[in-house]
């Protein structure tokens, strides 16, 4: 009889954590000998990749134009508060480092929404003529000039 084979995880957890543990224990043997903090190891870097592509694929993240800068952000992050992980208190870095790019997601997110509201209030502000000029449009892309000033409109009318 066939057992059923186990899913294999992206991230494993264990190792992860082993990974983590040591490269603390080599941050204390550099502060001990007076060197420098050392690189962090490339599984990790593997690790937190790993996590931030396959959370930008979640149905609430999928669609955004913006998606290589939400896992940059989320990587970043990692990176900045690695050292905030605690192996004593948790033995589960993969959720830590999830939520640490969760809400790096979210920010980069409100971060962009609020350059469109920008770029939208400048262009109404400006008049679209100064800024596109509808005279110098082929008919190919007047449909998009139109399109671009009544998408701004209806954003403008309903905030």
């Amino acid at each position: 009889m066939r057992r059923a084979k186990r899913s294999e995880h992206y991230v494993n957890n264990k190792e992860f954590l082993n990974a983590l543990e040591n490269y603390f224990a080599e941050i204390e043997r550099a502060k001990l000998e007076g060197k420098p903090k050392p690189v962090i190891p490339r599984y990790i870097g593997e690790c937190f990749l790993k996590i931030a592509n396959h959370l930008s694929f979640k149905p609430n993240f999928v669609n955004y134009m913006f998606k290589d800068d939400m896992i940059c952000d989320g990587i970043e992050n990692c990176v900045r508060y690695i050292h905030n992980f605690s192996p004593e208190k948790s033995k589960n870095p993969f959720a830590y480092f999830t939520q640490i790019i969760y809400y790096a997601f979210l920010r980069r997110i409100s971060q962009e929404k609020k350059q469109l509201e920008i770029k939208n209030k400048i262009l109404e502000k400006t008049n679209f003529d100064e800024v596109m000029d509808a005279n110098d449009l082929d008919m190919a892309n007047y449909s998009d000039y139109n399109q671009i000033k009544d998408t701004v409109h209806s954003k403008l009318r309903y905030q």
